[in-house]
């Protein structure tokens, strides 16, 4: 099973955070680990250049998922959908990128998937 990790579990796991470390660890042991183009975009975004290494290492430990016609296609339905909720559309995309790939969505933000398409894995903190 492919699991879609959103970028706030890796942020939490790049910080040190304990409870994302253990997250990330049970999640391998349940199918592989992926995450959306975008996350890396997301990533990277908001890295100090001292972070570059260790943050080159964790997205060189996932499958990196690319942004396709048919994901674009159904990001684009969240957002038109879903706007009272003013989602942003990267999320959309990382919704989508699981809807697409029948994969699970492991997040510490399920508020900002509303979708009820797509299955969500929690992070507790």
């Amino acid at each position: 099973m492919d699991i879609v990790v959103d970028t706030d579990v890796l942020i939490d796991f790049l910080r040190g955070r304990e409870h994302a470390r253990s997250f990330l660890t049970s999640m391998a042991e349940e199918g592989t680990l992926c995450c959306s183009a975008i996350t890396v975009a997301e990533l990277y975004a908001g890295m100090k250049h001292t972070e570059k290494p260790k943050t080159d290492e964790l997205i060189d430990s996932l499958n990196i998922l690319e942004v396709d016609k048919k994901i674009a296609q159904k990001a684009g339905g969240y957002k038109a959908g879903t706007k009272s909720h003013g989602l942003e559309l990267a999320d959309c995309i990382i919704a989508a990128t699981a809807f697409c790939r029948k994969a699970l969505l492991a997040t510490g933000n399920t508020r900002h998937y509303p979708m009820d398409d797509i299955e969500k894995w929690p992070m507790s903190k």
